[in-house]
């Protein structure tokens, strides 16, 4: 970024009661871009992200992944003068992201009414489970829970084993949502004036992602089968094993892919045409039979020779890289796409941000010890260190 430039959202203030995945990876991303995120926490623990591991020299992986370039102050909000230093960082706010329990920020008096009413330039977003009404409101709402109410477990894994997906996507949904929302919003208030209310659920967020196979089943008559690493309606789309045990990941997605590929990668180019495999539903129909006989063919190839045909018939194609592999993958060295942030354990390894806008370069600060910024942000808002003091000892801090 070139000297004196500004970032996207510097200058804009995030308050966020956040906690575990969602609105912590909504807030990350708005630091990102150069938003002021302050991080309020619970003075015993913080957020109970903190304590999943401690994986990262000696912090927890989820909370470096997701709360680097914050601040953290640590708040008992039960206690009226925490309430109160809540209240006065939200008169400094632009945007309130919050994830309490349905309820708890109106018994708190930060609700989104409330504080809309008193500050109408305010962008209020609430993360709930399942919404804020309707009759699962209270329930709680682990990831897994919500894959498994909206149907993504039904439709994942084996013929024999529905699976839970190895990342939590119901709580990445809901936080992508709840950021696109907040841009959304301050954009409108540039026009406006006027701040807004945003409500996400991880439910209707991860409804959302489910678009395919609930217009499948509305319209097709029935659900998804669950098929493993394969694609549920497009074949050959899936693992194949070469000689020696190595595997490849092949994506066949139209006539002229698949003439290509039965012709210069299994070399029988009569497949093309064979009245088992001619379209999609036929090959998807016969699937059993075609993997055999591609098997058949693999099975006698190095994995460099099937790459290489794959590479000539310019065929999709992939190796099934293990997380290790993936980090170093060369495709993320040959970019740049590493990085290092600080943490109270030491420098530590991070992506930069998936979206790269010119001229702009990603804050990538550190990721914040409980309570780091507490005595800083106090006082900022003008509190004495008399005042701090019994506050601490009083355990409001």
């Amino acid at each position: 970024m070139a000297l004196g430039a500004t970032l996207p959202l510097q200058g804009v203030t995030v308050v966020g009661i956040e906690q575990a995945v969602a609105a912590p990876f909504a807030t990350r991303q708005l630091a990102d871009l150069g938003a002021r995120v302050i991080k309020i926490e619970r003075p015993d623990a913080g957020d109970f992200a903190r304590a999943y591991d401690n994986t990262a020299r000696g912090v927890s992986s989820h909370f470096v992944w997701l709360n680097r370039s914050k601040e953290s102050i640590t708040l008992d909000l039960k206690q009226p003068a925490a309430q109160d230093i809540l209240h006065r960082l939200l008169q400094r706010a632009d945007v309130f992201v919050q994830n309490l329990a349905p309820g708890a920020a109106e018994r708190l008096g930060v609700g989104a009414a409330t504080l809309r009413t008193a500050d109408p330039r305010l962008i209020v977003c609430n993360i709930t489970g399942y919404g804020s009404t309707g009759p699962y409101a209270s329930r709680k709402a682990y990831d897994l829970l919500v894959q498994s109410e909206v149907g993504v477990v039904s439709i994942t894994g084996t013929e024999d084993t529905p699976s839970r997906v190895g990342i939590s996507i119901a709580d990445i949904a809901a936080g992508m949502y709840a950021y696109s929302g907040v841009l959304t919003a301050l954009l409108a208030r540039e026009r406006t004036g006027e701040g807004a209310t945003i409500d996400v659920s991880l439910f209707d967020a991860l409804g959302e992602w489910m678009g395919f196979p609930m217009y499948q089943t509305l319209y097709g008559g029935a659900s998804l089968p669950r098929s493993g690493p394969n694609h549920a309606s497009i074949a050959p789309y899936g693992p194949f094993t070469a000689a020696g045990g190595g595997q490849v990941f092949l994506a066949v997605q139209n006539a002229r892919e698949w003439t290509r590929f039965c012709g210069e990668v299994l070399q029988r180019p009569e497949m093309a045409e064979d009245h088992r495999y001619r379209t999609v539903e036929l090959r998807m129909r016969n699937r059993a039979e075609l993997h055999t006989a591609i098997d058949r063919v693999c099975e006698r190839l190095s994995l460099d020779e099937i790459i290489r045909r794959l590479e000539a018939a310019e065929i999709a194609y992939s190796r099934m890289n293990t997380v290790a592999e993936f980090i170093k993958h060369p495709q993320l060295t040959s970019r740049d796409r590493w990085t290092e942030i600080d943490s109270e354990g030491g420098p530590l390894r991070a992506l930069k941000p998936p979206a790269v806008m010119e001229g702009v370069e990603p804050v990538m600060g550190a990721v914040p010890a409980l309570g780091q910024h507490t005595e800083a942000i106090l006082d900022e808002l003008g509190f004495d260190r008399e005042t701090i003091a019994a506050w601490r000892k009083e355990k409001v801090i």
